[in-house]
């Protein structure tokens, strides 16, 4: 019988192993460590005890994660040492191996290498000498884009770096012709934010229901980002956000978030929190998953199709008072996230990126959640390969048809359009604050027979025939420049008759307040007049939008949807034309009051000046930012703001780290929300006085 080796203390020496597993970001002094990927303990002895011996001294490692763990599972496994030496290379198994340490034999370092596939979550570290047992403490085990044989491995490392490692993001809003930018302070590594991740694998109601076979799904990327899906949102369970689209009377406007980490923190003390829309759903989800290794970014679709009947197909019915009278919808923008994964179940060719939603639309296998769905299926049509694949195929690729009901019930197609739908898919762009367009990764070309064979196939019951009319009326709205929140401008409708004869038509022109999902609010503007129109000629028909009749009306998003109709009822000819405008919003102008140097108090000034023709109440700066701020935002109340006049704060902190990084700020008050701006701060060290 071997001698049992006597540890008197062990290190799990933290420091070193953070920086070798690309962890050294998170605050906390516990070991975390990704999969596939070594990580070394020094066991001390017992002076007076035996040495340890190489090739014969010997014990068994085992290591648990979940409140059930099984061998059967893999949430349990025990595994003896190796003879030679272990590190990341090799099979996909636990394995381990010991040398003497740098105190010879009073000491040991012990290399353990997790399993490439096994679940991620916290583990317990126990070692066996022939039925002794000594438990050398815990560590967090997470999925590793490091590592080749890891299901979210990622061989580009600045796309590794973007993905995985940082802290700060654009996430895109607005409209094709009007794309902006909104900061967001993501903050995976702030401190508590890993714990309240794997509180909501915990929470989630599969772990519930069978925690032990929840914790062994662990080990699969499609299974927890599926969970996520459905815990971001709060719709089925006690996940994270409550979504409100209508107006807010309690609770945080969506618009007022500038990070995560106050989410989250939030529901971790006291369950959903009020409030979020798609952008502040998919920035959360985005946290959750950089945090635990899966490589995520947030995707914003341009005209994005809510196809409520599943048939590949957005039929628009209107009134001739254009009135919707249609279930289908179209967002003037809707964000999500894409995650980083091989998809063993589908097959190689569906690996890379996949697509998931945790905005609550439709219910998937009976809960609120969305994907992942290969975006390599979504762009081949290939709508049987799991999960919601023809759902998101709709948001980026339905056909548009638009109809007009008669008085008498009568229903006349007006348009088709297969190009409205699924504009400018952005993300922000690799180790820069630019925006890149992936468009082309979720569809062919709009038009081309690439794009046309892969909606065909999609949509083989319901395909779209094109309409063959004579050449006639033909509409279309005109802006102008300097739309600004609390002006008043003129816009207007261009009719112009394409036909050989005169035309007599009757023209209605709107304005309606319009929230970013294409939920329409209250009248900013009517006209209504007969023309008659000569062949060849153009007309103008105009529409003033004042801020008196506007500003009740608008939401948060400051969005205003204007559609023109033209009727020729002697032809029954019908011309519709419709436009979003994003309304220009003021500037934050932040100016950092000197040199920013790590636990050294620093101040930044905020200005804002106040465009509308009316007071602001109420209004408030708040500042975030990773190492700055510490773990809560700080906010300054401004109290009221006059007509034109200016809104002034300082905002002091003290920086906890050194380096680049981000500070968000947003303003707020009653009658104007959502106001965002951002700039860059390097954090430098102390200053000394050695060389004075």
């Amino acid at each position: 019988m071997r001698p049992v080796l006597e540890i008197e203390r062990y290190e799990l020496n933290i420091t070193s192993n953070k920086v070798n597993h690309h962890t050294e970001q998170f605050p906390e002094e516990r070991l975390v460590v990704r999969r596939g990927q070594p990580f070394c303990l020094t066991l001390y002895l017992k002076p007076s005890g035996a040495k340890f011996k190489p090739g014969h001294s010997t014990f068994i490692i085992t290591v648990q994660t979940g409140p059930l763990p099984r061998k059967e599972s893999d949430t349990e496994v025990s595994f003896s040492l190796s003879q030679t030496s272990v590190d990341g290379s090799g099979d996909s198994s636990w394995a381990a191996s010991a040398v003497l340490g740098p105190s010879g034999g009073d000491s040991v370092l012990l290399t353990v290498r997790p399993s490439a596939e096994a679940p991620v979550g916290v583990y317990s570290l126990r070692l066996d000498q022939d039925g002794t047992k000594t438990d050398l403490g815990d560590f967090i085990l997470l999925f590793n884009p490091w590592c080749p044989r890891d299901a979210v491995y990622m061989n580009n490392k600045s796309k590794r770096t973007e993905y995985v490692l940082s802290q700060h993001g654009l996430i895109y809003r607005g409209t094709p012709k009007r794309i902006m930018p909104l900061p967001w302070n993501y903050g995976q590594f702030e401190e508590g934010i890993l714990d309240i991740c794997l509180k909501i694998l915990d929470d989630n109601p599969k772990f519930v229901s069978d925690a032990d076979q929840d914790c062994s799904a662990r080990r699969s990327p499609v299974y927890v980002t599926r969970v996520l899906s459905a815990m971001i949102n709060s719709q089925d369970d006690r996940g994270v956000l409550v979504g409100n689209w209508g107006e807010i009377t309690d609770g945080v406007h969506p618009g007022k978030w500038v990070g995560s980490g106050d989410i989250l923190r939030k529901w971790a003390e006291s369950g959903p929190v009020r409030y979020g829309q798609c952008w502040v759903f998919a920035a959360v989800a985005c946290t959750v998953s950089r945090a635990l290794g899966i490589p995520c970014r947030v995707v914003t679709n341009f005209g994005s199709a809510h196809d409520a009947n599943a048939n590949l197909l957005i039929e628009k019915l209107y009134s001739e008072d254009l009135e919707n009278l249609s279930d289908d919808s179209i967002w003037n923008f809707h964000v999500w996230v894409d995650s980083w994964m091989s998809r063993p179940d589908l097959g190689p060719e569906y690996s890379g990126w996949q697509a998931s939603d945790p905005t609550p639309q439709e219910t998937s296998e009976g809960i609120f959640c969305c994907g992942p769905a290969s975006v390599k299926a979504i762009k081949e049509g290939e709508l049987t390969k799991k999960y919601d694949a023809p759902f998101i195929f709709a948001e980026v690729n339905a056909d548009v048809v638009e109809m007009i009901q008669l008085p008498n019930g009568k229903v006349v197609e007006m348009s088709s359009s297969t190009k409205s739908v699924g504009q400018c898919i952005s993300t922000k762009a690799v180790g820069c604050d630019e925006r890149n367009d992936i468009t082309h990764k979720y569809k062919y070309a709009e038009g081309s027979e690439e794009e046309r064979r892969v909606f065909e196939k999609a949509q083989h019951r319901n395909k779209l025939q094109k309409k063959g009319l004579e050449p006639g009326l033909h509409l279309k709205i005109k802006l102008v420049e300097g739309m600004v929140v609390g002006s008043d401008f003129e816009i207007f409708a261009l009719l112009s008759n394409h036909s050989m004869k005169a035309r007599s038509c009757s023209v209605m022109f709107s304005a309606l307040s319009v929230s970013y999902n294409g939920k329409l609010g209250d009248s900013c503007g009517f006209s209504s007049q007969k023309v008659d129109i000569e062949p060849g000629q153009e007309l103008r028909v105009p529409l003033k939008l004042e801020y008196q009749s506007y500003g009740s009306a608008l939401t948060s998003d400051r969005l205003i949807q204007v559609s023109a109709l033209s009727v020729d009822k002697q032809t029954m000819d019908f011309c519709k034309a419709q436009k979003t405008i994003v309304l220009d919003e003021p500037h934050i102008n932040i100016q950092v009051k000197g040199e920013v140097c790590v636990n050294c108090s620093s101040c930044v000034d905020l200005t804002l000046t106040n465009p509308l023709p009316e007071s602001l109440h109420k209004c408030s700066f708040t500042a975030e930012g990773a190492g700055l701020t510490g773990t809560q935002p700080v906010t300054v109340q401004v109290g009221d703001v006059g007509a034109k006049e200016e809104a002034t704060a300082r905002v002091e902190f003290t920086p906890s780290t050194v380096g680049s990084t981000v500070l968000l700020v947003n303003f707020d008050s009653k009658e104007l929300r959502n106001i965002k701006n951002f700039i860059s701060v390097k954090v430098k060290k102390q200053q000394t006085t050695a060389n004075i």
